[in-house]
């Protein structure tokens, strides 16, 4: 379960000071009155950005973890907020997913995949705002109309109380993995799998059910035109080969 960790510091100082190491947890959040062995049990890794580690703790009498996230990263989503709201305003800005997702993306990962990886975060903002629109007379209900000015989602998550993120959507929510299995179920696997009634990634309608294969027709192989173009690293432009 993640705790948020409310800091004034920015990553950088995050970091540098090791403020995993002095962050605390007063009593375990399933025991406030104590008697269940709540102690520290160590730290994890976040992949990005570098450096940056996690501070937790262990309650074994109800057998879970819990950890504090420092306001400025995102829950679920690897990296920052800020980061997505970046993203969220370049897709904005551009011509379509794709041209935002290949300029995004300078790292070696095919157009597709830097599509997807903009779609979930487009979905994830879309899904908050709609969440905010249901908490009337919050802060947050205010903001969701500045949904465009970047650091907006770091805004609310250093605004809002643990009560309100509890009921957002990651990148923001803290919702306890047990009550998320239940309530959001449906929204959370939607990268794998029958799409259900939600919106697909790609938009079209699939019609595919129900047809029958064709083993004499071949199938096409060639997928260099799902591919980048390689940049050269010295002027960030595209080479042809």
């Amino acid at each position: 379960m993640q705790i948020p960790l409310r800091t004034r510091s920015s990553v950088e100082h995050y970091i540098a000071r090791r403020e995993w190491v002095t962050a605390s947890l007063e009593h375990c959040p399933l025991h406030p009155s104590g008697g269940c062995g709540f102690a520290r049990h160590g730290t994890y890794r976040r992949a990005t950005p570098f450096g940056t580690r996690i501070a937790r703790w262990y309650c074994p009498l109800g057998h879970k973890t819990f950890s504090l996230l420092p306001d400025f990263l995102a829950a679920r989503l690897p990296g920052l907020l800020d980061s997505i709201d970046s993203a969220v305003a370049c897709a904005s800005s551009m011509r379509s997913i794709e041209a935002a997702a290949d300029a995004l993306r300078s790292d070696d990962v095919s157009l597709p995949a830097a599509a997807r990886w903009l779609r979930r975060r487009l979905r994830a903002v879309q899904a908050i705002l709609r969440a905010l629109n249901s908490l009337s007379g919050t802060v947050g209900a205010r903001q969701s109309e500045r949904s465009d000015v970047c650091g907006s989602l770091f805004e609310l998550r250093r605004t809002l109380s643990h009560h309100s993120l509890s009921k957002l959507p990651a990148p923001l929510r803290f919702l306890p993995s047990c009550l998320d299995a239940g309530r959001h179920s449906s929204a959370v696997q939607q990268e794998s799998g029958h799409d259900s009634s939600h919106d697909r990634i790609y938009g079209g309608s699939d019609k595919s059910e129900g047809a029958e294969c064709d083993i004499q027709l071949p199938i096409p192989t060639h997928s260099g035109h799902l591919r980048r173009r390689p940049r050269s690293f010295a002027c960030g432009k595209t080479t042809v080969p």
